[in-house]
């Protein structure tokens, strides 16, 4: 099922799910409504002569116009969304594209351009008045293809705003923190006790075990998704423990370690490829189980910012201020979920993500590149403060305080340098 989920993240995701499901469901409404027609007894035309009273040929021209149009209009559609991904690419950064990919709104209005298309198709096969033929003109068919192009014509509008708004800056942080935070809600749902994430037990049990047998990776790519209790069943069968050697995010190379399982007897070469098939594996990384992967793109947005060429500190602010929303969120959750037991004894270790690991991606690389801009690093300075607030455990407010001191070292360097560049102008 795990794979399945990963597929259904990369199709969920992709740019031509909604307007082919849309095109179908044209379609078929298409057949409905000239069904109607022929098993119906409606007079339309002449209780509604403005309305239905078209005759095959202008059904025909009106028809093939709005097919046209659409086919026009969807293809520019296509062309600016390209447009805007290449643009927010140069501007922001390449993972953020994907954002725009899942972008339902986006999907929405592309599907009602091709649908409208598709169905003025099924509708003009269906009009027959030439060449001695019975004529048949599906008047209310007909007349939802007006509808739906003026429909359409609604969505041009609001696509147009909605591409606009959704390449600012704070829109497309807006979004990254909302399917972040989305993923952190899921991964670490429950709250840290005062002793922390350490299970010391386990982590004795874990030195105890002198003796590891490699899993090979059956294929290369970045780990989407790690089926954990699958992996649970298969030790507990086995008799062992399985500890992962990678997590979700990581990328492995075909025949590398994947995993780790304790026990020494032999084992059907299966259940080594059982064990690997608890990880999907894809091309690309995605956010559903990987949520420093979120972060990441956050970060690569503020360095894109900070970088000489484009110089946006705003941006950057903003990107520390999403930073610290979401590390303040889960300052006090239960982050190391480093050890699964089934009756009482170790199963599965897994290659947990600690809060210091999060906390060192969202601002270390950050802090490096606004060493010389001083409303970063007091904005830095602010995020720490914030993160700091929001903990009750000691090793995450020692985590945060070193932190703070590094900010704090790199901001007096600043001014030491802001200093002597004005003593030695003022000579």
């Amino acid at each position: 099922m795990h794979r399945l989920r990963a597929l259904w993240w990369t199709v969920s995701g992709s740019l031509w799910l909604v307007p082919s499901v849309i095109v179908i469901l044209a379609a078929f409404v298409a057949v409905v409504l000239i069904g109607l027609e022929g098993t119906l007894d409606l007079d339309l035309a002449q209780g509604w002569p403005r309305l239905f009273g078209a005759g095959a040929d202008g059904s025909r021209a009106m028809l093939s116009a709005i097919a046209g149009s659409m086919i026009t209009v969807a293809g520019v559609v296509f062309s600016v969304t390209l447009v805007a991904l290449t643009l927010t690419a140069t501007q922001y950064s390449p993972r953020v594209i994907r954002t725009f990919m899942q972008d339902r709104p986006t999907q929405f209005v592309l599907g009602v351009f091709v649908g409208v298309f598709a169905y003025c198709l099924v509708v003009l096969r269906s009009i027959r008045g030439e060449n001695g033929e019975a004529p048949f003109v599906p008047a209310i068919a007909v007349f939802g293809g007006m509808v739906l192009a003026l429909v359409a014509i609604g969505f041009l509008v609001f696509f147009i705003h909605h591409l606009a708004v959704s390449i600012e800056a704070s829109s497309i942080l807006a979004r990254l923190t909302d399917a972040t935070s989305k993923v952190l809600n899921d991964l670490f749902p429950e709250k840290a006790d005062a002793t922390g994430d350490v299970d010391e037990t386990a982590a004795r049990e874990e030195r105890a075990i002198a003796h590891w047998l490699p899993v090979p990776a059956p294929e290369s790519g970045y780990v989407v998704s790690v089926d954990h209790e699958r992996l649970v069943e298969i030790s507990k069968r086995l008799d062992c423990v399985v500890r992962m050697a990678v997590g979700a995010g990581a990328f492995v190379v075909e025949g590398s370690p994947l995993a780790h399982r304790s026990s020494g007897m032999p084992v059907p070469r299966e259940l080594d490829e059982a064990i690997g098939n608890c990880c999907a594996l894809e091309h690309v990384r995605t956010i559903e189980q990987d949520a420093t992967f979120g972060l990441q793109q956050i970060v690569d947005v503020a360095l894109k910012a900070l970088s000489p060429g484009i110089n946006d500190q705003t941006t950057a602010i903003m990107c520390v201020d999403r930073l610290a929303q979401l590390m303040v969120m889960i300052a006090d959750r239960r982050v190391d979920y480093r050890y699964r037991r089934v009756d009482g004894r170790l199963r599965l270790i897994c290659a947990a993500t600690t809060f210091d690991d999060l906390l060192q991606l969202a601002f270390v690389e950050i802090r490096r590149h606004a060493a010389g801009n001083h409303a970063v690093l007091s904005r830095l300075l602010w995020a720490q403060t914030q993160v700091r607030a929001a903990t009750r455990e000691l090793s995450r407010m020692a985590s945060v305080a070193r932190l703070a001191r590094d900010i704090e070292a790199a901001l007096a360097a600043y001014e030491a340098r802001e200093q002597a560049r004005l003593h030695g102008s003022s000579r």
